[in-house]
C-alpha cells in the first residue's frame, strides 16, 4: 500500500527545504524515504511533484534548468523555486 498523496507532498517539501536553496533532490530519495518497495512509488512521486511545481511550491529541474514540460520523462531533480 502506498502512502497518501499528502504524505508524499510533505516528504518532497521536507527534503527540498532541508537541502536548501540552489540544491536539488532526486525523486527516488522521496520514494526511498516512504516505502521499502520504492520503485513502485516513483510514478506517484513524480505526479505529486508535478502538482507542487504547478502550484509554485517547488521547481522541477532537468540538466540544472527549470523545466515545465517534465511530463515527457527523463531524469529530473526537485528543488525550491529559484529566487
Amino acid at each position: 500500500m502506498s502512502p497518501p498523496r499528502d504524505r508524499i507532498a510533505e516528504e518532497i517539501l521536507r527534503l527540498c527545504h532541508a537541502r536548501g536553496q540552489g540544491k536539488t533532490i532526486c525523486p527516488s530519495e522521496v520514494a526511498r524515504a516512504l516505502a521499502d518497495e520504492w520503485r513502485a512509488l516513483m510514478p506517484e512521486v513524480r505526479d505529486v511533484a508535478r502538482g507542487l511545481a504547478e502550484e509554485g511550491r517547488i521547481a522541477v529541474y532537468r540538466k540544472g534548468e527549470v523545466v515545465s514540460d517534465h511530463d515527457t520523462g527523463g531524469v529530473i531533480r526537485l528543488g525550491l523555486p529559484p529566487g
